[in-house]
C-alpha cells in the first residue's frame, strides 16, 4: 500500500487510458462482467442510481484517499472521474434529444486531462460521495426521458464513434460497473 495523496502536492500521473471501450456494446467486458445484452433501455436509470450508491458506500473505506496501486488511481480519484462521467453523458443524451433525430456531436472530452486540471487526488470522500450521488440523480432522470424511436436518435463522438440514446446509455452503465470493479466495490 503506498501513502495517502498529499493535498498540496500532484502525484505521480497514472498512464492515460487510450482504448477504446466501444466494443463493450457488442460483447461481454471480461475484467469486469458488464454483460451489453442485460442491459434495457427501462433499466439504465435504475442501474445508475444503484451504482451511484455503490459508489458513496467505498468512498467510506478508510483507504478511499490512499493510492494502493502504483499507477492506478485511488477511489476517491475514480469517484470524481465517475461523477464527471455521469455529467458528460448526461450532456451529450441531452444533445442527442436536442437534435430530434437529426445527428448530435459530441465535443471531445480528455479524461486525463480533467483528472490533473480539477485535482481529482485533493477531493475530499464525503463530497466526493455527495457529487457522484448528485450527478447520478440527474442522469438517471435524463436516461429516463427517452422514449420510442429517440432511443434510436444518433450521436458521433469526436473520435468518429457513433453512438444512440441506446448505447450511450449502455456505455454509460459499463463505465460506472467497470469504476466499481477498478475500486474493489
Amino acid at each position: 500500500m503506498t501513502e495517502p495523496l498529499s493535498p498540496t502536492s500532484p502525484p505521480e500521473p497514472v498512464a492515460g487510458d487510450t482504448k477504446d471501450w466501444t466494443w463493450v456494446l457488442e460483447r461481454p467486458c471480461p475484467e469486469c462482467g458488464f454483460d451489453p445484452a442485460k442491459v434495457s433501455v427501462e433499466r439504465i436509470p435504475a442501474l445508475i442510481t444503484d451504482a451511484a450508491g455503490r459508489f458513496a458506500l467505498a468512498l467510506q473505506q478508510a483507504d478511499a484517499g490512499v493510492r494502493t496501486r502504483e499507477g492506478v488511481w485511488s477511489t476517491v480519484e475514480y469517484g470524481q472521474h465517475v461523477a464527471d462521467v455521469l455529467e458528460v453523458m448526461t450532456d451529450r443524451l441531452e444533445a442527442i434529444l436536442a437534435e430530434e433525430g437529426g445527428e448530435a456531436r459530441f465535443d471531445d472530452w480528455d479524461q486525463d486531462a480533467a483528472a490533473t486540471e480539477k485535482e481529482y487526488w485533493r477531493a475530499n470522500t464525503h463530497v466526493t460521495a455527495i457529487l457522484v450521488k448528485e450527478r447520478a440523480a440527474a442522469a438517471a432522470e435524463a436516461w429516463s426521458e427517452p422514449e420510442g424511436e429517440q432511443w434510436d436518435w444518433p450521436g458521433v463522438r469526436s473520435n468518429g464513434s457513433r453512438f444512440t440514446a441506446r448505447t450511450l446509455g449502455t456505455y454509460l452503465v459499463h463505465d460506472l460497473v467497470h469504476h466499481l470493479h477498478d475500486v474493489g466495490a
